[in-house]
């Protein structure tokens, strides 16, 4: 045999080792041109591939809110406002209070449907229902606590408690260790006049610390009494009991919850 077929033959047999070690590579198929994917004998392993029923853990677990059953109350009655007060620095605190991770509202299913009908019962009078707060985490309920200690802190006096000392909030009852909106079945709210898109003048403001709040609160007009009284007879009307030192403040009358405070986020 030549010296030129002896080479021929080893460089044959080199060429087909190289093949073969290739082939035999657990790599899944690389290509470099993307018009040509690789062909569905080549495509990798399928434990690697996500399949049709793979989704995010966020999105297998159920929200807090859920669990507890309770709804976001706009997924029940779309047509309400949402002013989220204690997810703004607005409020008589001056901060966002801790838990209001969202400015939305929820509430449980009971006191959505509720809401519902005096919502349908306002409509048909030409008002909306703007909410202002609904379901308040206790982590709230302890931060109002912790803000009503430090009697240093008056920065929002001149507009939610001009009238009263500070020191004066808890025992006026103004601000308490439990509140009902916890239990997910209250909620502060006012009335928006659909021709002019305003407020209702209810003649005091919401979260206003003092006697102007008060339902039968004598110094006021008889339009902002009248306003006040529409207000309640919706909610009365639709399962609510009012509570007299707050004109904003109803309660379903048949709460689920009436013992349980809950401690999830808003959000």
């Amino acid at each position: 045999m030549s010296k030129f077929s002896l080479y021929l033959l080893a460089f044959t047999i080199l060429l087909s080792s190289c093949s073969s070690g290739t082939s035999s590579s657990n790599a899944g198929p690389v290509s470099s041109d993307d018009e040509h994917p690789a062909s569905p004998s080549q495509a990798p392993n399928e434990d690697i591939i996500p399949s049709a029923d793979s989704v995010s853990l966020s999105a297998q677990v159920a929200k807090p809110y859920e669990v507890a059953g309770f709804v976001r109350l706009t997924d029940v009655v779309p047509d309400v406002i949402l002013e989220m007060r204690y997810y703004t620095t607005y409020n008589f605190v001056g901060a966002r209070i801790d838990g209001y991770e969202a400015p939305v509202a929820l509430c449980t299913r009971e006191a959505a449907v509720a809401l519902q009908k005096a919502s349908a019962l306002l409509r048909k009078q030409g008002y909306r229902i703007k909410i202002f707060d609904a379901y308040r985490p206790q982590m709230a309920v302890d931060h109002f606590m912790r803000w009503v200690k430090d009697l240093s802190d008056t920065a929002m006096k001149p507009f939610f408690y001009p009238d009263i000392p500070k020191s004066q909030i808890m025992p006026q009852s103004y601000l308490s260790r439990h509140s009902g909106h916890t239990r997910g079945s209250t909620f502060d709210l006012t009335l928006v006049d659909e021709s002019t898109g305003r407020e209702v003048d209810m003649g005091g403001s919401f979260d206003f610390l003092g006697e102007r709040s008060h339902y039968t609160y004598l110094y006021i007009t008889d339009e902002q009494r009248k306003n006040r009284q529409l207000l309640r007879d919706a909610m009365t009307a639709s399962g609510f009991r009012p509570l007299p030192h707050e004109w904003w403040h109803f309660t379903l009358r048949n709460e689920p919850y009436p013992d349980t405070y809950f401690a999830f986020p808003v959000l």
